[in-house]
């Protein structure tokens, strides 16, 4: 018998589809500036619950991967849940609000760009996954 409750079930769920395609998930802010202060490129996924999380964000995440342009990192932090990496992972994103979720990409230490729940609540994975692409052939190294 479990003794875990709906939401901790809902959370593990999300955090397992971020991790199975390849994400590293932070839980603290010194995790987050290890992470956010490496040299290249890191693809960061502000992860959450919510439906078009789990429906158009962590599906169009592992469809933008599916590319030549490929970031060097991919980490995630959990909205709502480890609240203090998620600020610090926030601190980063100077010029761009809060979104959950919500997915930024980082350039030796700098946000280069953001895509924020209003592009990916209504939008089918695929066209997210376009745009994310957009941002690695900008930004990333050809493998």
């Amino acid at each position: 018998m479990s003794c875990s409750s709906p939401m901790e079930e809902r959370v593990f769920q999300a955090r397992k589809e971020a991790e199975e395609i390849g994400f590293i998930s932070l839980y603290t802010p010194e995790e987050v500036d290890t992470y956010f202060q490496k040299s290249g490129t890191t693809f960061v996924l502000v992860n959450s619950i919510c439906g078009c999380a789990g429906g158009n964000a962590r599906p169009a995440a592992d469809a933008a991967l599916c590319t030549d342009f490929r970031p060097d990192h991919l980490v995630t932090v959990f909205a709502g849940q480890q609240k203090e990496a998620t600020e610090r992972a926030r601190e980063y994103f100077e010029g761009y609000p809060p979104s959950s979720p919500s997915f930024a990409l980082m350039k030796d230490g700098k946000c280069v760009g953001m895509v924020g729940r209003d592009e990916i609540e209504g939008f089918y994975p695929v066209q997210i996954a376009e745009k994310l692409q957009t941002l690695f052939e900008t930004h990333c190294e050809q493998l």
